[in-house]
């Protein structure tokens, strides 16, 4: 390498290589920029944290461009049917058309790396290795303006290994004694001397397609600013005139053959090899970062990845934490919009725990490795209401936290009224007093005040407006009773219980059959339907496993079930036609499941 040249690097095939796609200043706040590599189409955009996400230019769901989208800078909103993706991981976290349901985590669009470096932006289809490293760039340098030309990719870089200029702008003559100090296909390094004035040079290559590139210029040393406006027109000038030669040539060369997109073949999936005996999994590894008391009993954990960059998740989702000593436990997710850099939960400390709470907030440390699964979502948050309502009661207030974080930062109205002892028992205080006037606080209430708050909260229903409860179970059931005679309708009274109080009774034992796996079963007394189709190798994706959460919920094809859990509200219950799998049973001798 020389002093002031480019590392040496093997050659690799562009598919494995970086290249500058953009320009630093290409991507202010709230802007999206589109941008081709290799023949494929680009969104770039940079988030309000500072990130740049590379992704391809296409809505999962009708190909429309999302260059063309709104950056709201935590996600981007495809503007054709408002498909929202979060930063980092580009996973789909709202779809208005179904405002009812949290999308798959499937439902990802396809993303690339980047390295934000010389003023510009870099990506590859799977570049190894490291961007190119320039010696030279220890001193601060001005970026040119990027000049595209239509010839491809090699030609231009050979031209470039004649471009010449003048160190010094305001000297007489075309240029000074220009010498190129390093160069290949994709970076040409030129020197230009002129007695004691030096100036550096470095062109990188960025390949559109087989006919067109863009060539993107740095200039070393920066220039001072008295004098940057004439080196600018200087170099604008002569790249005009080298593209002008360069686009003259190509026109009378053979057309080269045209660039295919790689094709990015889907991970394979492996089978598994036995039964297991619990249905919940823990794919991600995370670490504790941060471990602190957020409220008085109440610990905040942040958990950062282990390698794969976590999922992305709509308000209302919580994980499945596996802990050491065997047990499994459910916890909210608290962030906002966007902040997915670590998952961020809060726990409080039962009276009456049986391992779980307890573990985390007595033996779990800073830096300690824990097990969990990707983030579930039965508590969708609905973003299709005129006003939304969130009643929070003590830890029932973290699903909440994040969504009305996610209504704060689209504008939509809400409140989110929280029912706490006292101000020690406020959980998230710093998030609370960001979301300002919008928390109303009510502190150390007795069961009659707190039934007369919420029948004021509730009395307050408008047109479109909807209501959001998680906390106690009492809390809960007097909500949702006070809601029914108000006049709320279901649909606009959503409720997440964290346990299941009601007393299970398995003493029936029946018959079920699967309709799509072929299978007839006996469900015995003393064992839920879930354990027994896990037995038989018919997986159904579970966590709770007591009837509160909703990830087991089937359809129910023909019989009547024996509804013991509180995650269906009454009229669903009434209609029969589904059925969580982990506790509720059969007051028919039959039932056929949609499994």
């Amino acid at each position: 390498m020389n002093d002031e040249g480019i590392a040496a690097a093997p050659m690799l095939d562009a598919a494995f290589s970086w290249f500058p796609i953009a320009s630093s200043e290409d991507l202010p706040f709230r802007h999206t920029y589109h941008t081709k590599l290799l023949g494929r189409e680009l969104a770039v955009w940079r988030a309000d944290d500072g990130y740049v996400n590379v992704w391809e230019d296409r809505c999962l769901h009708r190909g429309v461009r999302l260059s063309i989208g709104l950056n709201d800078g935590a996600e981007l909103k495809c503007q054709y049917h408002g498909w929202r993706y979060a930063s980092r991981s580009a996973g789909c976290t709202y779809i208005p058309a179904h405002p009812a349901d949290a999308p798959a985590r499937t439902i990802c669009c396809t993303t690339f790396p980047v390295v934000e470096r010389y003023g510009l932006v870099w990506s590859g289809e799977e570049p190894l290795g490291d961007v190119a490293q320039v010696a030279l760039f220890g001193d601060e340098g001005l970026t040119l303006r990027p000049v595209p030309i239509h010839a491809p990719a090699a030609l231009v870089a050979e031209r470039l290994r004649s471009y010449r200029f003048r160190p010094n702008p305001t000297a007489t003559g075309s240029s000074g004694e220009c010498t190129v100090e390093s160069g290949d296909e994709r970076a040409v390094v030129v020197t230009a001397r002129d007695g004691t004035a030096e100036m550096n040079v470095v062109f990188f290559v960025q390949p559109v397609d087989a006919r067109t590139c863009v060539v993107r210029g740095l200039l070393v040393p920066r220039p001072v600013d008295d004098a940057v406006v004439g080196v600018l027109r200087h170099h604008n000038e002569r790249m005009s005139t080298l593209r002008d030669e360069v686009e003259e040539a190509a026109a009378v060369m053979p057309p080269p053959p045209p660039m295919q997109p790689r094709v990015r073949a889907p991970a394979p999936v492996a089978e598994p090899t036995h039964t297991p005996a619990d249905t919940r999994t823990a794919p991600l590894r995370v670490v504790v970062a941060r471990k602190w008391a957020t409220a008085d009993g109440i610990a905040g954990f942040e958990l950062e990845s282990i390698g794969e960059r976590l999922p992305a998740f709509q308000p209302g989702a919580h994980i499945d934490v596996h802990l050491p000593n065997g047990l499994v436990r459910q916890y909210s997710l608290t962030n906002g919009p966007g902040d997915v850099v670590r998952y961020r939960i809060g726990v409080k400390l039962e009276p009456d725990s049986r391992g779980g709470s307890k573990a985390l907030h007595e033996s779990i440390r800073e830096g300690d490795v824990l097990a969990i699964s990707e983030p579930r979502n039965n508590f969708p948050l609905r973003r299709d209401r005129a006003t939304t309502i969130l009643i929070a009661g003590g830890i029932g207030v973290t699903p909440l936290i994040a969504m009305a974080q996610a209504l704060g930062h689209a504008q939509l109205d809400f409140r989110l009224h929280y029912f706490a002892q006292s101000p020690a028992h406020l959980a998230f205080p710093e998030v609370l007093d960001l979301l300002g006037e919008r928390v109303v606080r009510h502190l150390g209430l007795g069961p009659t005040e707190t039934g007369q708050r919420l029948q004021e909260i509730l009395a307050e229903r408008r047109p479109s407006s909807q209501v959001y409860v998680c906390g106690p179970g009492s809390m809960l059931g007097a909500t949702r009773q006070m809601a029914a005679e108000l006049g709320w309708p279901d649909d606009a009274v959503h409720f997440e219980y964290f346990k299941n109080t009601t007393v299970v009774d398995d003493s029936s034992a029946f018959d079920v059959e699967l309709a799509r796996s072929a299978l007839h079963l006996r469900v015995p007394a003393g064992t839920t339907i879930l354990e027994v189709l896990a037995e038989h190798g018919v997986i159904v994706a579970s966590s709770c496993q007591q009837g509160a959460c909703g990830t087991c919920l089937v359809s129910v094809l023909d019989g009547v079930p024996d509804h013991q859990d509180v995650y269906l509200n009454d009229a669903e219950k009434q209609r029969n036609d589904r059925m969580l799998v982990c506790v509720s049973r059969a007051k028919s001798p039959r039932l056929v499941l949609d499994v």
